[in-house]
């Protein structure tokens, strides 16, 4: 007989919406919530990393889909949320995976801070800041319609540690972490306490977009800023994806039910660490 503990993470009968969920930890998110009952809808604009998301998780294609959507479109974004209404008739859980830094918004030897253009920096705000805020609005309507739900951002170590180079991308995820305590908020008072926001901060995690500044491409050791990284990390390790699934799920499910406006590091640490 199945504990009745477990029955608290169980997520049968729910349907989840991944944005960029076709990506390293998106991807690992939409097995995770697959994994535990949920019907999972992965957003991405890329067809053919879509269609290789769902072969990896469900080959037969049992309660995945995908939907090609830009997050940075509230239009595309509404068309997909419409699509996911027609078929599945609800949205219970919204997860904004999608985001990441850019070159153009990024300090360099070569590019300084005064070299930065406001369409380089406004592309890093606009895909991590704004997508998270215009998918809220898309699917998180459904949820206000229902009276409940469960919505999950994903900010970064860079909003309440701002890191070296990444401008635009520490102050969006900055907005991003403000945005879900002032959604929380809103969501519970407007529409229904039943409505939870909250984010995941995640630390150090090795993904195409960070892999040439952590590693070295030639010799695979560590680059001087993934040294630094580890050494301020007390358990020595750049993250895996698989570490944010259990954090996913509980804020997904009804074991966290009386949570909602909180920012939860999975970071090995790194928060607390002084460097001391």
């Amino acid at each position: 007989m199945e504990k009745e503990i477990f029955r608290l993470f169980d997520l049968t009968g729910k349907v989840a919406v991944v944005t960029g969920g076709s990506g390293a930890l998106g991807s690992a998110i939409c097995k995770g919530l697959w994994e535990a009952g949920a019907s999972v809808v992965i957003l991405a604009r890329r067809r053919e990393k879509l269609e290789k998301a769902i072969q990896a998780i469900s080959p037969q294609g049992e309660r995945i889909a995908g939907i090609s959507a830009d997050v940075t479109s509230r239009e595309s974004l509404e068309r997909a949320a419409e699509e996911v209404l027609n078929r599945w008739g609800r949205v219970d859980i919204l997860v904004n995976a999608a985001g990441g830094n850019m070159p153009a918004a990024t300090t360099s030897p070569e590019q300084s801070f005064f070299d930065l253009t406001p369409e380089g920096l406004r592309k890093a705000v606009d895909l991590n800041l704004m997508g998270t805020i215009l998918a809220c609005q898309a699917f998180g309507k459904a949820m206000a319609e229902a009276g409940g739900g469960s919505i999950i951002n994903i900010s970064s170590m860079a909003a309440s540690r701002p890191l070296t180079r990444v401008v635009a991308y520490s102050a969006a995820k900055a907005g991003v972490e403000n945005f879900t305590r002032w959604l929380a908020v809103h969501m519970a008072q407007e529409y229904s306490p039943s409505i939870r926001v909250n984010a995941i901060a995640p630390g150090f995690f090795l993904s195409e977009q960070n892999r040439a500044l952590l590693l070295d491409e030639k010799t695979g050791e560590l680059t001087p800023r993934g040294k630094s990284i580890i050494a301020h990390t007390p358990m020595g390790r750049f993250g895996d994806p698989q570490d944010l699934i259990g954090t996913v799920l509980w804020l997904a499910s009804s074991a966290s039910a009386f949570i909602t406006g909180i920012v939860v590091p999975v970071d090995g640490g790194f928060s607390a660490y002084s460097g001391v």
